[in-house]
Formats: C-alpha cells, sequence, structure tokens
C-alpha cells in the first residue's frame, strides 16, 4: 500500500510546477504571432489601410475568399461555458481558461491549427448558442469544450444544424472515437466480436452516451448494453430519464451495477475513482475488457484489478499506464482533416474513419523515434498497446487524411482533398 502523505507531497510539487509553468515567464499559454512582413511603411499599408480594402472587396462578392485572404480556413474556437471542466465540475467560464487554452496548445502543437479560446457567460444554453451562431463567420470550426450534459447534446445539434462550418463537441465524440478504436482491438485480442458482446457503460454524461451511440452505428447490440447512473441501470421503466438517457435505456430486470456487471465482456468507466468492487470484476465473463476512464483515480485500479483477474485487457485515462485513452490522439487530427477539405460538419463517417485509421496504426511496426519518448525497448500490438501513443508522429497524416477523405466520400467537403 502506497504512502498518503508522500502522494500528497508529490501532488503539493506538481500543483506549485503547474502554477508557476502557467504564470512564468508570462502569464498563459498561448499568444498571436504575425505571419507577414511588418518591416516598412508599405508593409503596414499592405497590412491595414488602404491594401486590406481589396480582400474586403472580394470577401464581399464571394464569402469562400476569406479562405483565401484570412486565417479563416486554419482557426478554430475552443469555446466552454465552464459547467463541466475536467473532473472540477461547474467552476465557471473564467476558471476554464487555463483548459481552453491547454487545448489551444494541443491543437497547435499536433495539427498546427490556430485557436481562439473563448469563454462565455451564459445562464441558460440558448444564449450560449446565441453568441455562438454570432462569432461563427470568424472560424473554420468550432471546438465545444467541457459543457455539461444534458445541455451539451442540444447545444452542439442546433449550432451543427445552423452553421455551415464544423462543430464538434470533443467530450462526446472525442472520447467516444477514441475509446471505440482500443474497444475494436482489443475484442480481436479476446477473441470476441462487438456484436456479440455484452457491455457496461458506467456515468450517462456526454462521453458515456455518444460511446453507446457510436458502439451501435459501428454494431454493437443494443440490447447487450447497459448503461448505468447514480440511480442505477438506464432501463425503461424508470420515469426520471431526459429524453438522451432514454434513447439509451435497456429492456431488462436489471437494476444495479453489480447485477449489469454479471457476465459483461467490456466495461467502460467514464464516471468516478474506485466504483467497481473486486467482486464486480470477478463477475465478468471470461477474458474481459476494463476501460476504467476516471482521472486521476480509475474506477477500478490496475493493480487491484490484475490481482483479480489474470485474463483482462485494462485501459486507463492515466499515462502512466499502457493503453491510455487520451482524446489527443482524435481531435487535432479530426480537425485537421475537416479543414483541409473545408468541410462543413465533422460527420458520422469521418468520425468512423478516425476509429479505423486509430485501429489499424497499432498493427503496423513502433517508430524507434516513439519507443525512444517512451523510454521502451519495444512495443507492438497486444494486450499492453490496443491504441496508439499520442507522441507518435504518424497520426497527423493517417488520421487526419483518413478523416478528409470521409468528408469528400459523404458530401460534406467544398474542395478536393489534396495527398500533401
Amino acid at each position: 500500500m502506497s504512502n498518503p502523505e508522500s502522494h500528497a507531497y508529490a501532488d503539493a510539487e506538481v500543483n506549485d510546477a503547474a502554477l508557476r509553468y502557467h504564470a512564468e515567464p508570462s502569464p498563459g499559454k498561448t499568444a498571436i504571432q504575425i505571419k507577414k512582413p511588418t518591416r516598412t511603411q508599405r508593409d503596414l499599408s499592405l497590412a491595414y489601410t488602404p491594401g486590406v480594402a481589396e480582400p474586403v472587396r472580394r470577401i464581399e462578392q464571394d464569402p469562400d475568399a476569406a479562405y483565401r485572404y484570412t486565417n479563416k480556413g486554419n482557426l478554430v474556437a475552443v469555446i466552454t461555458d465552464g459547467s463541466a471542466v475536467l473532473g472540477l465540475g461547474k467552476v465557471g467560464a473564467l476558471a476554464g481558461k487555463p483548459v481552453m487554452e491547454g487545448k489551444a496548445v494541443l491543437f497547435k502543437h499536433f495539427a498546427d491549427i490556430d485557436v481562439f479560446d473563448i469563454e462565455v457567460y451564459a445562464r441558460h444554453p440558448q444564449e450560449f448558442i446565441d453568441t455562438v451562431r454570432r462569432i461563427a463567420p470568424t472560424f473554420g470550426g468550432i471546438n465545444l469544450e467541457d459543457i455539461a450534459a444534458p445541455h451539451c447534446f442540444e447545444i452542439e445539434q442546433i449550432l451543427i444544424d445552423e452553421l455551415d462550418i464544423p462543430v464538434f463537441h470533443d467530450d462526446q465524440h472525442g472520447t467516444a472515437i477514441i475509446i471505440a478504436a482500443g474497444l475494436l482491438n482489443a475484442l480481436e485480442l479476446q477473441g470476441k466480436r462487438l456484436e456479440d458482446a455484452r457491455i457496461v457503460v458506467l456515468g450517462a454524461g456526454a462521453a458515456g452516451i455518444a460511446s453507446i451511440r457510436l458502439l451501435i452505428t459501428l454494431g454493437a447490440h443494443r440490447n447487450n448494453i447497459f448503461a448505468v447512473d447514480r440511480q442505477g441501470v438506464i432501463h425503461t421503466g424508470r420515469r426520471d430519464l431526459n429524453p438522451f438517457k432514454f434513447g439509451i435505456a435497456a429492456d431488462t430486470e436489471r437494476r444495479t451495477l453489480a447485477d449489469a456487471m454479471q457476465d459483461a465482456d467490456i466495461f467502460i468507466g467514464v464516471s468516478g475513482p474506485d466504483l467497481i468492487s473486486p467482486e464486480m470484476l470477478a463477475a465478468m465473463a471470461p477474458r474481459p475488457i476494463v476501460f476504467a476512464l476516471s482521472n486521476p483515480v480509475p474506477e477500478i485500479r490496475p493493480e487491484l484489478a490484475r490481482t483479480v483477474r489474470d485474463d483482462l485487457i485494462m485501459a486507463t485515462g492515466r499515462s502512466d499506464y499502457p493503453n491510455q485513452v487520451n482524446n489527443v490522439l482524435g481531435f487535432p487530427y479530426i480537425f485537421r482533416g475537416a479543414l483541409d477539405v473545408r468541410a462543413s460538419r465533422i460527420n458520422e463517417d469521418m468520425q468512423i474513419a478516425a476509429v479505423h485509421a486509430l485501429r489499424d496504426l497499432t498493427h503496423e511496426p513502433v517508430p524507434a523515434e516513439v519507443l525512444e519518448a517512451y523510454g521502451l525497448e519495444q512495443l507492438a500490438h497486444g494486450p499492453d498497446y490496443i491504441i496508439p501513443k499520442p507522441l507518435d508522429p504518424r497520426l497527423r497524416e493517417r488520421v487526419s487524411s483518413a478523416v478528409a477523405r470521409a468528408a469528400v466520400e459523404s458530401g460534406v467537403a467544398r474542395i478536393p482533398y489534396q495527398p500533401d
């Protein structure tokens, strides 16, 4: 058993380092870079008046010209209302800004996408929707972030319907895509099929509901999926369900988490720490798959899980265990692919393309630079490698190109896919 005092000391060190990182040598994590020369008076006259008038006239005549003469085509808004920030809950829009800046860093670092982080004070979903609708012409895409369920579903769907640029709630679809990719590989290794698997999803917020929807699209049988919230199994007899939970309700006599876990092939946790007992894990079917994604403390810790079952494949949300389910494997490259073909939306075909690109990449030999980055001597497709590593440089080309091609093939791209 580890010493709680040592963990507290380590956490304090990390917290102090994080505060210094964000504050020094200047506050924040992002800045604006000027891309054109500004050395001479002529440079400035081209950047602003009078030279700027000509691109204005061109865009007035043809709105698509904004992609040629402005940064719109490579600019994403990362937008939150601060209602569900990481594991911290409803901290408010301003307190969510460090997370949005962090998201901007990941977009730029992994996919060279520019970001404006936008924190919106909104008392009601409609206020948030109206704000995003009004600022949307600035951007090539909208990444919704850290918005609480069930409002996140309504907000995203209305904005998808009303805007002509991609709108993507990463806490829903990003998480679902990474889960699905890892799960398909784990099923293959365990000798099981998604169509036959009995699945338990603990947590019926944005990530849980989106994951269920995507798994059904990929072939999971709806009657084999049991979603569980704080009140127990989400079943058709409950009268406390909102429309989104009712859409994933099972026709079953099972009522508790323990009931649901009996003979389950797959457990997906997007909930809270230490909610799965050894007894529940022991009750699962042979060769189980456990995705315990609560962070920083999983629903069941890998050390404990492996004392109960030696036949499981396990993933967590943490970087210090194998098989980290990390959204950075998805959202930068999904948006990169969408922006590259000026897609009007990120549709189901594009999401599925991302799933299969991630799944397939783990079957290929791992480059030496990835092994070096993680201090490994070898890594190959198997129980401890069902999802690509976040620092794998192949992700940008593989995932982005798959998404771009799917956008073209599904009819939501405005320009052809250019492989280079």
